[in-house]
């Protein structure tokens, strides 16, 4: 397992950025969805890039964020999402958002904090994945 970043919602992109610089992070990926309708802006310590990320994730349409909702997710790689899934339902965690592409799933801590968990490389979907749906929030 590897992890990757961790992502809170930001309303000023460009304030959120100078304020990461002044702490000596800098950008090294931007991405605009015009269909999603947001912008990814992912930071990096110096030589740390694709290691303990920030990622900024705007909104184009305007939000309030309340009750911490503006804290997005931890993220972590894994080998295998399916064995990983499987391991946490067979302990008795909810599967919020099943890894049916193969790719990607999320599940929730105790304490209901978000946990994206994104495949190292790519599989194939597969059953009972490719069918289950969503559970809750993620």
């Amino acid at each position: 397992m590897k992890y990757l970043h961790t992502m809170i919602r930001v309303t000023d992109p460009a304030a959120t950025v100078k304020f990461f610089n002044l702490l000596g992070l800098e950008e090294v990926r931007r991405i605009d969805s015009e269909k999603g309708r947001f912008t990814l802006i992912f930071l990096a310590a110096p030589g740390q890039q694709g290691v303990a990320e920030v990622e900024l994730t705007h909104n184009w349409d305007p939000e309030s964020y309340s009750g911490g909702r503006n804290f997005g997710h931890l993220a972590f790689q894994v080998d295998d999402i399916y064995d990983t899934c499987q391991r946490l339902m067979d302990a008795g965690v909810t599967i919020n958002r099943p890894p049916r592409d193969g790719h990607m799933a999320f599940v929730r801590t105790p304490d209901d904090i978000s946990v994206e968990l994104l495949q190292n490389g790519h599989l194939e979907p597969a059953e009972p994945w490719a069918s289950m749906p969503n559970t809750g929030v993620w």
